[in-house]
């Protein structure tokens, strides 16, 4: 287990190299290949020539690629200096960057936005996870059942509504017609858990709908697979009770692609949830995201996908481990 989990490690390492080697390209080479100016986006098209080639020295974009990443690398570690010989901006590590247009270091502005994308996809998560897989379980069971066609007919309507549609609309109903949540405000778990609950539940309901409804549909498809295996028949003709055959053998089948999926949309949630927290005006990593690319701020888009990818490869790292729980054959591969 240990060499698996060395080997995993190992090639997250990698992977996170090549993600941002690839990211930091689009966004400081794209540009130059276009036509595009990046240090335009920073001073303003009203800017003399003299200010542009000095943003241009002090931000390094008139350095090669290669170097520009090799900046951008080293900041991470031990932070970095932008400096153009008369003005000097610090950025302390874990620097990702800085956006001079809201003169503050990326690391800091995100990981005070992070607690909130947390919470939501921690709270959604829940919600799906528990409500998909259990009603995919009783429509697999109950197939053919008013209760399977009225669970899939809802599913159905999950999957086909935007989160701005059912945000907007639970928001009218709950929020201002019945007045049954109050209007949604992000408050720290540490200063207030049960009012964090209480102002979060609309979001939460909102996001789960949309995620438990593909949950409830591939757990119904995959349970009516399992249930037909021989393994299944061999477990009744022992004698064994229908529910713990249901329990100790095609559920944890069923689990193994539920697991995936979990961990994919988990992670990428955690890079930002963006039409939720629009909808309900929450200031996670989506909301940065959007604000940074309608005012071109580079750094902090740049920023945004880093944590995003981090978090999709966490994900998967956790995934696989989970793997090599379920079935100790996958330490193997």
């Amino acid at each position: 287990m240990l060499v698996y989990l060395i080997r995993r490690l190992a090639n997250v390492v990698v992977l996170l190299v090549v993600v941002s080697m690839i990211t930091f390209a689009i966004f400081f080479m794209v540009p130059k290949i276009t036509g595009s100016d990046p240090a335009l986006l920073y001073a303003g098209r009203a800017t003399s020539k003299v200010a542009i080639e000095g943003i241009r020295h002090k931000l390094g974009l008139d350095k090669s690629i290669a170097v520009q990443y090799w900046d951008f690398a080293k900041g991470i570690v031990v932070g970095r200096d932008y400096d153009n010989g008369t003005d000097i901006t610090h950025c302390p590590a874990p620097c990702f960057g800085y956006s001079f247009k809201n003169e503050q270091p990326v690391w800091p502005m995100l990981v005070s936005r992070l607690p909130i994308t947390a919470s939501l996809a921690l709270g959604a998560s829940i919600l799906w996870l528990v409500g998909g897989v259990a009603t995919g379980v009783i429509s697999a069971l109950r197939r053919r059942t008013v209760l399977d066609r009225a669970a899939m007919m809802t599913a159905l309507a999950g999957v086909s509504l935007p989160i701005y549609f059912t945000g907007l609309l639970a928001s009218a109903i709950f929020v201002y017609a019945l007045g049954w949540i109050p209007e949604i405000g992000y408050v720290n778990f540490t200063d207030n858990p049960l009012l964090w609950a209480q102002n979060l539940l609309l979001p939460w309901i909102t996001l789960a709908f949309l995620f438990a409804a593909t949950y409830a549909r591939l757990t119904r498809a995959t349970m009516l697979e399992i249930l037909g295996e021989d393994y299944i028949r061999t477990a009744r003709a022992k004698g064994l009770t229908e529910g713990v055959v249901i329990r100790k053998h095609a559920l944890r089948s069923t689990l193994t692609p539920i697991i995936t999926v979990f961990g994919l949309d988990v992670g990428q949630l955690l890079g930002g949830a963006v039409l939720t927290e629009n909808v309900f005006d929450l200031h996670g990593l989506g909301n940065a995201a959007v604000t940074a690319i309608s005012t071109q701020d580079l750094p902090v888009i740049l920023g945004v996908t880093m944590f995003a990818a981090f978090f999709i490869v966490m994900a998967n790292l956790i995934v696989d481990l989970l793997y090599a729980v379920i079935d100790p054959r996958v330490r193997l591969t």
